[in-house]
């Protein structure tokens, strides 16, 4: 059964060559999607026998839905692998052995993913496992478009889940690190803005039978509690509830670092952008007039989703979806 894996990459240096070589024993077609780094990332991509492409970004999810739909993918199955992440050796091992055996009714392979931070793995504070869909068949999975927290999903068939180690370790310093957040909390406050002024359209392909039921559960904990109970409150008790239930203490030192940057500066930052951002719209009814403020405001160009047509009216053939920027 033959792989490709789809890398997105912006000045990965750092990463790429680490993460090519934990998937090469496996994977027959490497595919990076370069966002025109500056650094040497397309170069050692190369080397190391990757196919190098490079399309300018949007957002993540526009951007790796660019590459299966645009891409000559042709591997039966898709891997989706992050620059910062590896396949460790006894997953790989799996892939390798049991892909083939799989029943033709499989089309989904999730991956137990742990998070490594400041060089120590976060097992604590409901961290570890993180159970994400990344790994299909082709043609039968795509991914959400969201601007936040969008996963792969699935349709036609039921999914599995391979035991083994899958890691995400940024080597990174803490500068980056809450760079990175800064600017997740912008996307996802614009997720909360159109969830509530309903802007433009939502995907919401996302349930515990097109990916994990975990990831499903956590969205529906999110949108239907967690966005609408005040941030000052919400934030923290998600802080104390990861850090004290759910035992993110054990983590030590380092893990408290993570788990109150994580779990309540980045969160609580959230709410101050949501707020900061519906006060500035307030005054405007016009959805077009309220993402043109925002797309002011974040650097992220937003385009309305226009009023449905009137019987009378024709349908048009396209309908404007958003758009981004790259941030």
């Amino acid at each position: 059964m033959r792989i490709t894996a789809i890398i997105l990459t912006y000045n990965e240096a750092i990463h790429i060559e680490r993460a090519i070589r934990s998937i090469q024993p496996f994977v027959d077609q490497i595919c990076v999607v370069d966002s025109d780094s500056t650094d040497d990332t397309r170069d050692i991509a190369r080397e190391l026998g990757a196919e190098v492409h490079t399309h300018a970004f949007i957002n993540q999810a526009r951007q790796f839905q660019w590459a299966l739909d645009t891409l000559d993918i042709r591997g039966e199955w898709v891997l989706r692998l992050d620059a910062d992440e590896i396949i460790e050796h006894d997953l790989a091992r799996r892939i390798a052995t049991e892909l083939p055996g799989l029943p033709a009714d499989v089309v989904g392979i999730h991956f137990k993913r742990k998070h490594i931070f400041m060089d120590r793995w976060v097992r604590h504070g409901g961290r570890y496992p993180l159970v994400m869909l990344r790994l299909w068949r082709r043609g039968q999975g795509r991914v959400e478009d969201r601007w936040m927290d969008e996963h792969v999903v699935v349709q036609g068939g039921r999914t599995v889940t391979f035991e083994g180690g899958f890691a995400d370790h940024n080597l990174h310093d803490l500068g980056y690190f809450t760079d990175k957040h800064n600017k997740y909390a912008t996307r996802e406050a614009i997720e909360v803005l159109n969830q509530r002024l309903g802007l433009f359209a939502r995907d919401e392909a996302l349930n515990a039978h097109s990916a994990s039921s975990q990831a499903a559960l956590k969205r529906w904990v999110k949108e239907r509690l967690y966005n609408r109970t005040p941030f000052t409150v919400s934030a923290t008790l998600y802080f104390l509830y990861r850090y004290i239930v759910q035992l993110g203490f054990l983590d030590g030192r380092s893990g408290l670092v993570y788990h109150f940057l994580q779990g309540y500066w980045y969160r609580f930052l959230v709410g101050a952008k949501v707020m900061e951002l519906e006060r500035a719209v307030a005054h405007l009814q016009d959805k077009a007039l309220i993402c043109a403020e925002l797309s002011r405001l974040t650097g992220h160009r937003l385009v309305a989703q226009p009023p449905p047509p009137s019987p009378e009216a024709p349908h048009p053939d396209v309908t404007p979806r958003a758009l981004a920027t790259r941030p």
